[in-house]
């Protein structure tokens, strides 16, 4: 076997775990993909007969990667639409946040249960990880979800290995107040109404449209993204059925995301950002607010990470 076919073999059997550290690290697997594919190059660079832990030289890589990509975001919605959840990724931060008491032991659960509770919290750990500094989260990640020493942990971040501790207890202290099992019930929620809302949109179905709206949900759309080109309010769930209707061809190119915490939905053609619809969701499973954000100066202070439908 040629040297460069041996490369590329060694690399595929840590490319899954590559992509579960970039995940986490980024929040979008479109940016994960491109965090291992740079590290790829770097690889291919680079004199492997010297490396003796490849493994560890690949996390360590593609840890430097996503830091330096974090760093260099200007606006988090220009993070790239994300397409799947890495299976890797999801269990690792689901076993994170159990370990920390978000969610309650001591009981059996169906496999279909473990499945959306694992989702919801890996949800819940992703709203929490977006509020971290890029030093934090890749301290917390590392070391905590991926058991990567803090001597290691603290080269990838150019500081001493007591600093290093210090940025991970203060991430820590973050993830073990905020995904408590409530907040990730609130976000399976969300995003089972949500999902069925772009559904509904997508097809016209009023009907089902209607269902879903509590009967004085209000929308409030601003001024960029009014028809009128004037801010606009429309109440009832008739009247913001039909608006929603009226938008099926937009729904078509819209997607989940984390707004600012919650979740809603992003239309963004090509990658361009576009709208957002953030969306109040009631104990009932009801939509009770919808508020349709398209002015750009809105939209740069939003804090967004793209899921998959």
């Amino acid at each position: 076997m040629a040297d460069s076919d041996w490369l590329a073999a060694e690399f595929e059997v840590h490319r899954d775990h590559l992509r579960a550290v970039a995940y986490r690290l980024l929040g979008s697997m479109t940016d994960a993909d491109d965090a291992v594919q740079d590290t790829w190059l770097r690889l291919t660079g680079a004199d492997a007969s010297e490396v003796e832990n490849l493994g560890g030289w690949l996390t360590t890589v593609v840890a430097r990667v996503s830091l330096n990509m974090l760093r260099s975001r200007r606006y988090r919605q220009e993070q790239p639409v994300g397409d799947s959840w890495p299976g890797a990724a999801e269990a690792a931060g689901a076993g994170a946040v159990a370990g920390t008491g978000g969610t309650a032991v001591g009981r059996a659960r169906d496999p279909e249960e473990e499945v959306v509770l694992a989702d919801s919290v890996g949800l819940a750990l992703l709203v929490v990880l977006g509020t971290l500094t890029p030093a934090e989260r890749l301290a917390f990640v590392l070391h905590d979800t991926f058991a990567m020493p803090f001597t290691e942990v603290a080269a990838v971040l150019g500081r001493s290995t007591e600093a290093t501790r210090q940025l991970a207890s203060r991430a820590r202290r973050r993830v073990r107040g905020a995904p408590s099992p409530d907040r990730a019930a609130d976000l399976a929620r969300q995003r089972e109404v949500t999902t069925a809302f772009l559904t509904a949109a997508r097809g016209g179905d009023l009907s089902a449209l209607v269902a879903l709206l509590d009967s004085d949900v209000t929308l409030t759309a601003d001024a960029a993204a009014a028809p009128s080109g004037k801010p606009t309010q429309l109440r009832g769930s008739e009247m913001v059925s039909l608006g929603a209707r009226a938008a099926s061809a937009r729904a078509g190119q819209s997607q989940l995301a984390l707004v600012d915490g919650v979740v809603g939905i992003v239309f963004a053609p090509a990658g361009r950002l576009q709208v957002v619809l953030v969306l109040t969701v009631s104990a009932a499973r009801r939509i009770t607010a919808i508020d349709v954000i398209a002015d750009p100066d809105r939209l740069r202070r939003l804090r967004l990470a793209m899921l998959p439908s």
